[in-house]
């Protein structure tokens, strides 16, 4: 069994990736993450103690950390999650998105075209690194068109240029060095373990508890959900399959408008629990002033990694929702465990434009 380095493996989207991975028998897990706010062991369910799983709590940033790992564990391959990803956050503090998303991209390519020199010839040319970014770096789509894995990037906020940078790196490590990189670029992701400072968490919390659901401007702007199960499963095969030096766009082929999006929570959360009495739940829903630089709409073109490599996304929009909402629902001690005490679901990124 091959070994991985997963960077960024206790948030949302890395473990869902290391449960799967460590699950299926699919490789042995080195699960390096800083665990800030947003990362939490208690994502990683049952196989948190499992003996192909190794954690470490490390900062990408760190390069005499992140050289350790490599030395140490000698991975086949490295898969790149680890990032600040709120965009509401980066407008209140870019200089964190800065640090971590560019400059400890840059360290984690660094060590691994150093490790990846001193490998024989069979480890070198199996050696694959991972990046996993967002479709946010292409900046905002008309009301037609969709994102390909050649559209310009033009990032509209703090969070999407950071991406971008580490984006660039990546490329530029594989042209210059011959790294074995491969970029991906996801649509919004949803599912179980989702920290609720995201829309559909939020408002899934929000509505449970009568609280408002505020909605950004009109509630128009559109965004292409994946549930996050079917983003592993593109990342697996990508790993399997993909060739170095591409990029592999992922998405759910799910358009939906937010207001869409928070008034499907409220059907389902008023199914689920019937009898609220605050019930309908959508009545909570309140328009608010939009965020600083909000994308109108994203759309990804998945074409590629279908016909290259065969993944399509298992889930609709309303499976995946109903799912969601029920794991929420019937989770509420990981809700507050891993809530600080610095957020309790108040409205971020409202920094002076």
């Amino acid at each position: 069994m091959q070994t991985i380095l997963v960077t960024g493996g206790a948030g949302f989207i890395g473990s869902c990736f290391v449960r799967r991975c460590v699950e299926d028998r699919f490789a042995r897990v080195v699960n390096l993450d800083k665990l800030t706010y947003a990362g939490n062991l208690d994502s990683l369910g049952p196989v948190l103690g499992a003996p192909d799983h190794v954690f470490v709590q490390a900062d990408i940033a760190d390069r005499a950390a992140v050289d350790g790992v490599f030395a140490e564990h000698r991975p086949a391959a490295v898969v790149h999650f680890a990032a600040e990803s709120h965009v509401d956050r980066s407008i209140d503090g870019p200089a964190e998105f800065l640090r971590t998303n560019v400059r400890g991209t840059f360290h984690l390519l660094d060590a691994a075209r150093h490790f990846l020199h001193g490998l024989p010839a069979a480890g070198r040319e199996a050696f694959r690194f991972l990046h996993v970014s967002t479709d946010e770096v292409y900046g905002s789509l008309g009301p037609i068109g969709r994102f390909t894995e050649t559209s310009p990037y033009d990032p509209s906020s703090p969070y999407a240029a950071s991406k971008a940078g580490a984006d660039h790196f990546a490329r530029a490590y594989h042209r210059t060095y011959g790294l074995p990189v491969i970029v991906t670029n996801c649509s919004n992701n949803y599912g179980p373990y989702q920290f609720p400072e995201k829309l559909i968490p939020l408002m899934i919390l929000n509505a449970l508890e009568g609280k408002p659901l505020p909605v950004y401007g009109d509630g128009g702007n559109v965004r292409d959900w994946l549930y996050v199960e079917d983003h592993a499963e593109a990342l697996r095969r990508v790993l399997e399959a993909g060739r170095p030096g591409q990029t592999y766009n992922i998405g759910g082929t799910s358009e939906q408008r937010n207001v869409d999006v928070v008034e499907a929570i409220c059907r389902v959360v008023d199914q689920l629990r019937p009898g609220l009495p605050h019930a309908p739940c959508r009545k909570l829903i309140r328009f608010v002033t939009d965020r600083p630089g909000h994308d109108r709409r994203y759309a990804i073109d998945a074409a590629k990694i279908e016909n290259e490599l065969g993944w399509r996304p298992a889930h609709d929009f309303e499976s995946g929702l109903r799912a969601t909402v029920a794991w929420y629902l019937e989770n509420p001690g990981w809700v507050e465990r891993v809530q600080s005490g610095k957020y309790r679901r108040e409205r971020l990124g409202l920094a002076e434009t």
